[in-house]
């Protein structure tokens, strides 16, 4: 049974940094394509990063690129999203997700192809 638990959301201030985890089971992530999807207010699921099968290149929302690094520590099974520079903009749920097909449209933010989804992850960013 695959199952992914997000972790490390939080209050934070404008200008603030945070890491999220997300821990997948049943499965070797690695193997993947990964990505981080999150939900604003009162808005659609957006996309923010993906990470390839293999860690062979990475994928990001303009709203988050140059401040935001996707990474996997294959040894825990973990997929994390640093974020930095945070911004009141920056307030969401934010989810992992995980496709088994690892299609390109996947890594290209498409949160269509994602098979597998964790229950999300509150960050919340003070002005």
């Amino acid at each position: 049974q695959v199952q992914l638990v997000e972790s490390g959301g939080g209050l934070v201030q404008a200008g603030g940094s945070l890491r999220l985890s997300c821990v997948a089971s049943g499965l070797t992530a690695s193997e993947y394509t990964m990505g981080w999807f999150r939900q604003r207010p009162g808005k659609e699921l957006e996309f923010v990063a993906a990470i390839s099968q293999g860690d062979s290149a990475t994928y990001y929302a303009g709203s988050v690129k140059g401040r935001s690094s996707i990474s996997r520590d294959n040894a825990k099974n973990t997929l994390y999203l640093q974020m930095n520079s945070l911004n009141p903009e920056d307030t969401a749920v934010y989810s992992c997700a995980l496709d088994l097909h690892s299609n390109i449209a996947a890594l290209q933010g498409d949160a269509r192809i994602y098979e597998y989804w964790g229950q999300g992850t509150q960050v919340t960013v003070s002005s």
